[in-house]
């Protein structure tokens, strides 16, 4: 499971990035193929995996594994895979960032006057939901890693806590929104 970062920055990203990368997040190789569940194949998916290679946060490489293949050429496969810039846009470390840390005994430096404290997931969910066009349930769930009924709980939390979460659709699917304050 990726550790967070000190901040999030995924105010810039749309909903399929973010969802693409939360997913490669979470995959040991940090792939971002295959397409999570939530997402269809299609003319979206792929203009959401062109923008996050151009604009770095994705890159390509040689890849073995079928699932996670893009393109081949010749006998060649590649596929998409997370980059440090990309973890840093959704708050965590890359895949296997905290093992390459594993050997060194030093904490690390912090430059002064920063806080070592991380984002919490209510942070990264009220992040999403101040978005505009809010989040959808799966995206909220891909991000956090909880259950469905969990993340539920958690906007029931939000609104006791006179968050006003709003619920409204986005095609078919029903997302949920706060306004930013």
């Amino acid at each position: 499971m990726p550790v967070p970062m000190e901040t999030s920055i995924m105010t810039n990203l749309t909903d399929t990035q973010a969802v693409l990368l939360s997913s490669a997040a979470q995959r040991e190789g940090g792939s971002l193929l295959p397409l999570p569940a939530s997402l269809k194949p299609g003319g979206g998916a792929t203009k959401a995996l062109d923008a996050l290679v151009t604009r770095g946060l994705a890159e390509e490489r040689e890849t073995s594994d079928p699932a996670a293949t893009r393109r081949t050429e010749g006998e060649q496969r590649f596929g998409l895979f997370l980059t440090a810039a990309g973890a840093a846009a959704i708050g965590v470390l890359p895949p296997g960032a905290d093992q390459q840390n594993a050997g060194n005994d030093k904490p690390p430096v912090q430059a002064p006057g920063t806080a070592a404290k991380s984002p919490s997931k209510m942070v990264m969910v009220l992040d999403l939901l101040r978005r505009p066009g809010g989040a959808t349930l799966a995206e909220l769930i891909a991000v956090t890693g909880w259950l469905p009924h969990t993340t539920r709980a958690a906007l029931t939390g939000l609104r006791k806590k006179g968050h006003a979460v709003e619920r409204g659709k986005r095609g078919d699917a029903t997302c949920y929104s706060v306004a930013v304050q």
